[in-house]
């Protein structure tokens, strides 16, 4: 009855998707507006539109076929690889970090298109590998070369959530993919012996200020742990039902500070309390569970771990800003997808939509798209 009264192009879109999403960036648009004073600008009204542009991206993404995803892979990671050398050389600088690209119309961080890219190249290598050949060394060498040369890139820049990111996405292909368990925990052993001599050589000092503050920020709450402490006494303040939309003292006084992008989700719960936050948290695991579902239904192995490493890319997203924002994790500068203002976390989020939308259209329209 519905597809007879919607046109079918608009009928067959996945709004089981679409509409959560749609209800997140609403809700983030709100906290947007309370944080800017009770306006649209700067803020509020350049996050929705761009949602809407992104998502007409996600939707031209979602009909593109299996093929063409499989021949565009390593050309578009080579192309980002470039890009990321590019940075090295002639990047903007901001905030201590060289990261982004001035293309004139606009500003590029190249950075966060690897780390879909990343899990796209990594589904086409496993796919075209033989099965014979995912418990031998050729399964992992090559695979770990494709990581290393954009996650090195990324973090010299320095960035290192990014690059922390990127190495995720890989790394749950990886799995997915069949490699022996005892190589995942032969790494892990082998990292827990590197970790402790790379914190204090390779590291820079504000990335190890971000530990030492992780782990007691009531060392220094006026200087380097000021943003943890405030962040959780806005989320506490809070309390059940929040103190009401535009009454948020931390943010609108300034004491939170990133309180439109990093700690967007402190701003919310200061005004809207533990049951906004059960509201975010909620819609992004029916967002996540959605994606899963796809990702099981998937017509073959580089649909299947195309989409579940997409779909953890956004898992990792949401999952470090709510432990980062709460004090369980240091401060990395990972925005909390859909509702932190910012295009390029934006765009990133929706191209991993947008292919979770094309795998779940491969498994509906069987051969004739896969083909």
């Amino acid at each position: 009855m519905i597809r007879g009264i919607v046109p079918d192009p608009v009928a067959r879109q996945p709004w089981q998707v679409i509409l959560p999403l749609l209800a997140l960036v609403t809700f983030g648009a709100t906290v947007l507006y309370s944080a800017a004073g009770g306006s649209l600008r700067p803020w509020a009204l350049t996050h929705f539109l761009r949602f809407f542009v992104f998502l007409a991206m996600a939707i031209m993404i979602s009909r593109v076929k299996r093929s063409t995803f499989k021949q565009l892979s390593y050309p578009i990671y080579g192309i980002i690889v470039v890009l990321l050398v590019l940075v090295e050389l002639i990047g903007g600088i901001g905030g201590g970090s060289q990261r982004w690209l001035n293309l004139g119309f606009m500003t590029l961080q190249p950075s966060e298109l690897m780390k879909p890219v990343i899990v796209l190249v990594l589904a086409r290598f496993y796919d075209d590998l033989p099965p014979s050949m995912t418990a031998s060394w050729r399964a992992l060498i090559p695979a770990a070369a494709l990581l290393a040369i954009p996650a090195g890139l990324v973090i010299i820049q320095p960035d290192l959530g990014t690059g922390l990111a990127i190495t995720i996405g890989a790394t749950v292909v990886v799995f997915l993919a069949g490699v022996p368990l005892w190589w995942f925990i032969s790494a892990g052993g082998a990292l827990m012996v590197i970790a402790p001599l790379a914190f204090f050589t390779v590291l820079h000092e504000y990335q190890r200020q971000r530990v030492f503050v992780f782990l007691d920020p009531e060392k220094d709450p006026l200087g380097t742990g000021y943003h943890i402490l405030q962040s959780t006494i806005a989320i506490g303040s809070g309390g059940f039902f929040g103190k009401g939309f535009g009454n948020g003292s931390q943010s609108h006084l300034d004491y939170l500070p990133e309180a439109h992008t990093d700690f967007v989700f402190a701003t919310m719960s200061e005004e809207w309390g533990m049951v906004g936050g059960l509201f975010v948290i909620g819609t992004f695991a029916w967002v996540l569970a959605w994606a899963l579902r796809v990702a099981r239904a998937a017509p073959d192995r580089f649909s299947q771990l195309l989409a579940a490493g997409m779909a953890f890319t956004i898992f990792f997203y949401v999952c470090i800003n709510l432990m980062m924002v709460m004090g369980l994790a240091p401060v990395v500068g990972i925005p909390l997808p859909f509702m932190s203002h910012g295009g390029s976390s934006m765009m990133t989020n929706m191209i991993c939509i947008g292919t979770i939308m094309a795998v779940q259209n491969w498994s509906r329209t069987g051969a004739r798209s896969i083909a």
